[in-house]
C-alpha cells in the first residue's frame, strides 16, 4: 500500500492559508455568505483533470486541508492579528537583511506571540470532513475524480483556489515527466528544470518529477519533499572560469567535489565534443596516473568509472543553432544535439578503449526527440530534460455535485464513482 507524506513535509504557511491569503476573493466572499446567513449544508466537492494525466499534489492538498478546515471564532480580531503579523515578518526580513541580530529575535518573538494567538482562536474541524483521494503518482483518466470532499463547505470552501493549484503544478509537472520517461524506455532522465522558473516551486516539481520517474534531480530545494542528494555535471560557468579550457576544469571539479558524486564533464564549449573528451581524457590520465598518455595506445580505463579520480560520463549539450565539428552539414537535423553527433562520438570512443564512457545529452529535448533518438537506437546513456517539462498543462476543476446527499451540479457535472478513491484517515500519515 503506498504511504502518503507526512502534512509536516509541505511546510504549509498556516496563517497565511487560514487568513485566506492565497484564495481567490470570490471563494472567501462565498464563505462568507454562508457564514453570515448562518446556512448549514453538507457538499461532496469533486475534483477532476481536464485530460489524461499522472496525478500529483494530493499529498500537499491533503496538508492544507489538514491545517486550513475550520474557522477563527473572532474574525475581526483574527484579521487585526494577521495584518500585525505580515508587517512583523516584513521587519523581519529587513532586519536579517541588515543582520540585525538583536532585532531579529525581537521580532521573531514577538511573531510567535502573534502566532499563538492567532492559533488559540482557531476551531479545527479536520475532523467534520471526509476526504476520499487517488494516491500521488496514480494515473487518472479526463474527468475522472482524483480526490472528493464531503463536508460543511464553511470550513473549508475558501480553500478551493489553493487546493487546485498545488494539484495542478504537480499534476503537470509530473505528466511531462512520465512522457519522457515513457519515451527514455529505461534510460535516465535527469531533471533540470529549476533555471526555468521561480524558485518557490522547485520543491513541488522536483517531488513531482521524481514520483513521475525521474532518476535525479538538480536542486537540494527540487529534493526536499523526499530528502534524496540533488546531482549534476559541472556549468559552462565553471569552463569559463577556467579560460575556456575544459580539462582544466575537469580536473579542479575533479579535485574539489565530493568523492561520491560522479565526474560528468560538460565537453560542448569548444563545440567538438569528440576533440575535447580526447583531450579532458588526456589531462585526467596524465594527472592521475603521473604518466604520459597516447590517444589510441594507451588504455584509459584505470581512469574511466565513479568516484574521485575518474570520469564517469559526458555531457553534450550543443546549442540549436550549432552544428558540432564532426557533424556532416545536412539541414537543420544536423543542428544541435542530433542521432549523428551521439552515433559519430561513440564509435570514436570506443575506437580508443573509451567503451564504458557514459553519454548524456541535454538541449531541446522532449518526448518527441527522445522517442526519435530511442527509435534511431542512439547509443546515449541517460537524458537531461528542462524547459520544455514546464510546458504541459494539466487544469484541475472542482464542483459540488452534491447537496445534502442529493445531486446538485451545474449543467454538464454530476457525480462520477471512481473506485480508486481511498478514504483518507483523520491521522492518514500514521495510519496508512
Amino acid at each position: 500500500m503506498p504511504k502518503r507524506l507526512h502534512p509536516k513535509v509541505f511546510k504549509v504557511p498556516i496563517d497565511k492559508v487560514r487568513s485566506g491569503y492565497y484564495s481567490d476573493i470570490y471563494f472567501i466572499r462565498f464563505v462568507q455568505v454562508l457564514k453570515r446567513d448562518n446556512r448549514s449544508v453538507r457538499v461532496l466537492y469533486q475534483f477532476f483533470p481536464r485530460k489524461d494525466c499522472i496525478v500529483v499534489g494530493i499529498d500537499e492538498a491533503l496538508a492544507i486541508l489538514r491545517y486550513g478546515t475550520g474557522y477563527y471564532k473572532n474574525e475581526e480580531k483574527a484579521k487585526e492579528l494577521f495584518t500585525k503579523l505580515l508587517d512583523t515578518e516584513k521587519k523581519i526580513q529587513g532586519a536579517a537583511a541588515d543582520f540585525d541580530i538583536n532585532k531579529v529575535v525581537k521580532l521573531t518573538k514577538e511573531k510567535w506571540e502573534i502566532k499563538q494567538r492567532l492559533s488559540e482562536l482557531w476551531i479545527d474541524k479536520w475532523d467534520e470532513i471526509e476526504v476520499k483521494a487517488l494516491y500521488d503518482g496514480e494515473e487518472a483518466k479526463r474527468r475522472e475524480p482524483i480526490m472528493t470532499i464531503e463536508g460543511d463547505p464553511r470550513y473549508f470552501g475558501y480553500l478551493e483556489t489553493i487546493l487546485l493549484g498545488v494539484i495542478a503544478r504537480a499534476t503537470s509537472t509530473a505528466t511531462a515527466v512520465k512522457k519522457v520517461v515513457k519515451a527514455a524506455r529505461g534510460k535516465p532522465v535527469l531533471f533540470f528544470s529549476a533555471r526555468f522558473d521561480h524558485y518557490w516551486v522547485q520543491a513541488t516539481d522536483g517531488y513531482a518529477a521524481l514520483k513521475a520517474g525521474a532518476f535525479g534531480v538538480s536542486t537540494d530545494a527540487n529534493a526536499d519533499y523526499w530528502g534524496v542528494e540533488s546531482a549534476g555535471t559541472m556549468p559552462h560557468a565553471l569552463i569559463a572560469a577556467y579560460m575556456g579550457k575544459t580539462e582544466d576544469a575537469a580536473i579542479a571539479f575533479d579535485k574539489h567535489i565530493e568523492g561520491h558524486v560522479n565526474r560528468i564533464v560538460l565537453v560542448d564549449w569548444d563545440n567538438d565534443v569528440i576533440g575535447t573528451t580526447f583531450r579532458v581524457v588526456k589531462k585526467f590520465y596524465e594527472e592521475k596516473m603521473k604518466k604520459p598518455f597516447k590517444l589510441g595506445e594507451t588504455d584509459p580505463s584505470p581512469i574511466i568509472g565513479s568516484g574521485k579520480g575518474k570520469l564517469w560520463g559526458v555531457r553534450f549539450d550543443t546549442s540549436g543553432d550549432l552544428r558540432d565539428k564532426s557533424v556532416v552539414p545536412k539541414d537543420k537535423s544536423s543542428l544541435g544535439v542530433c542521432p549523428e553527433l551521439v552515433w559519430r562520438a561513440r564509435i570514436e570512443f570506443d575506437k580508443v578503449g573509451l567503451k564504458d564512457l557514459k553519454i548524456l545529452v541535454s538541449g531541446g529535448f522532449d518526448e518527441e526527440k527522445i522517442e526519435l533518438f530511442e527509435k534511431l537506437q542512439v547509443p546515449v546513456d541517460a537524458y537531461g530534460v528542462g524547459s520544455k517539462l514546464l510546458r504541459e498543462k494539466v487544469d484541475i476543476t472542482a464542483d459540488i455535485v452534491e447537496v445534502n446527499g442529493k445531486p446538485c451540479a451545474k449543467v454538464g457535472r454530476y457525480k462520477i464513482d471512481n473506485p480508486k478513491l481511498k478514504v483518507v484517515p483523520k491521522n492518514y500519515w500514521e495510519e496508512e
